[in-house]
């Protein structure tokens, strides 16, 4: 796995600090060197006019006092507010506190309009309380001032481990953070308020992540690349795999399923359909029509072991017979994926689902389909990361959850988070295109867990590639393009 996508939650960061710490860096080192980090951002994008710098009453607020200094030094006019009395800071903060030649004032008695750029470092990612009073009126202030934001660490408010803000937010322009990004940093809405994210090393050595039992990373290639199928000179469409959808009265999910499944590498992909569904058409042509009307038919389509991969739930009806369709999917042993329907004809009896779940399956739900299967852990007030961690062990299959921060978990507790995916793809039929991506991975012999975080940033390349006023449509053409520069 890439150590540079490697993110970390506040407790895991806590620990690399005091592992760090413990082999002999002394924590004001690190402080001097976080401190130093903001002040060449607030440089590098904002070299002149007066800076604002807003300290907090604990070691964020220690970075502020560096980066107050580095400035002050580098010859910028520099005004420092302190939430709080001097006094009262410990430690490394009281030490960069007392390095700090410049006055100190306090809420209310500066003016954010009169800044160029504004330095947060009020709060750091382990807020846990609602933000009030003065805090809340500071941050407020900030935010309404119109100055760009530079953000130690996290926008204040924000928790690093979920990024939900905590009663107020600032919404940063930037953000330096230390080491290796945070969870906050991806989740929504933390990504939106971060701005543009920087990672500054300060001095922890990587070695401290083999003593960390982190397993959550950025999606990213580097994560599956090595995973990647690749035709082979000497190969066939029959080593490439065979996917198998099955459709129903409304053909066009499928059919886009079925193109997404070809268009990623699958060898030859068959839509077992209705009839008057097969006459409808749609899709292209190398797509496989098979009559499939009731129970016996999926049936011996399913006989087939060529067949390697099942793909279920595109346009085919929240119902007794998507239901069994998917139980007889799920007894072949073979890969199994399961989307829409497929999800949501079990909102009655998700355990009825999860018991005959036995070998690799993906399920891409969205947050409406996810709440029908995982009702206790939508209202649990857990993070999406933790949701889908505890649904994929609690289902046994590798769990998708959608949206513009999709988290794709497996049941071993490896998880990712999607970064790439532009609002454009908030269009119908897209969710079907991202299953027969899954599908079409499966089929080439990719790993559950690696081909859906690749078929899920392959989806945001795609949008990103196709542009913006795309449809579903587009998306199977449109992935030729990050699909040849991921091989080179």
């Amino acid at each position: 796995m890439s150590d540079t996508a490697i993110l970390l939650s506040v407790a895991e960061m806590a620990e690399a600090d005091r592992r760090t710490i413990a082999g002999g860096m002394p924590g004001a080192d690190l402080m001097e060197n976080a401190g130093a980090a903001v002040a060449r951002i607030v440089q590098r994008f904002y070299p002149r006019g007066p800076v604002l710098v807003l300290c907090g009453p604990g070691n964020n607020g220690g970075d502020g006092f560096v980066a107050a200094r580095h400035l002050l030094g580098a010859g910028r006019s520099v005004t420092l507010v302190l939430l709080g009395d001097a006094s009262a800071l410990k430690d490394d903060a009281a030490i960069m506190a007392s390095r700090w030649t410049g006055g100190i004032h306090a809420p209310g008695r500066a003016d954010p309009m009169e800044a160029a750029v504004i330095v947060d470092a009020l709060f750091g990612a382990g807020l846990s309380k609602p933000l009030t009073g003065a805090a809340k009126a500071l941050i407020e202030a900030a935010n309404v001032s119109g100055r760009p934001i530079v953000a130690v660490d996290l926008p204040s408010g924000v928790h690093g481990d979920d990024g939900q803000p905590r009663g107020c937010a600032i919404q940063a322009t930037h953000t330096v953070t230390f080491f290796r990004a945070k969870l906050g940093h991806l989740l929504l809405p933390g990504r939106e308020l971060c701005g543009e994210l920087h990672v500054a090393d300060i001095g922890i050595p990587a070695s401290v992540l083999s003593e960390i039992a982190f397993c959550q990373w950025r999606n990213d290639p580097a994560l599956w690349r090595h995973l990647m199928p690749r035709p082979a000179a000497s190969g066939h469409k029959y080593a490439r795999g065979h996917v198998l959808v099955r459709g129903g009265a409304m053909a066009g999910a499928a059919c886009l399923a079925g193109h997404a499944a070809l268009r990623i590498g699958a060898g030859l992909v068959t839509l077992a359909q209705p009839q008057a569904a097969i006459l409808q058409g749609g899709g292209p042509d190398a797509l496989i029509r098979l009559a499939c009307e009731g129970v016996p038919d999926w049936r011996r389509a399913i006989a087939d072991p060529r067949r390697n991969v099942l793909l279920l739930g595109p346009g085919n009806g929240s119902n007794d017979a998507t239901r069994g369709a998917v139980r007889d999917a799920l007894a072949t042993g073979r890969a199994v994926v399961l989307d829409a329907d497929a999800i949501t004809a079990f909102a009655g009896d998700p355990q009825g689902l999860f018991a005959v779940i036995d070998g690799a399956a993906i399920l891409t739900p969205h947050a409406g389909e996810f709440a029908r299967l995982f009702p206790d852990l939508e209202t649990a007030g857990l993070s999406k990361l933790d949701r889908a961690r505890r649904a994929a062990k609690r289902s046994g299959a590798v769990i998708v959850l959608k949206g513009a921060d999709t988290v794709i978990a497996a049941p071993d507790g490896r998880a990712a988070i999607n970064a790439n995916a532009p609002p454009d793809l908030a269009t119908a039929g897209t969710g079907d295109v991202l299953a027969g991506f899954c599908a079409g991975l499966l089929a080439q012999q990719m790993p559950a867990f690696e081909a859906a975080c690749a078929a899920v940033w392959l989806h945001g390349a795609a949008a990103a590639a196709a542009g913006p006023c795309l449809i579903a449509d587009d998306l199977p053409q449109a992935v030729r393009r990050p699909l040849a520069a991921l091989r080179g």
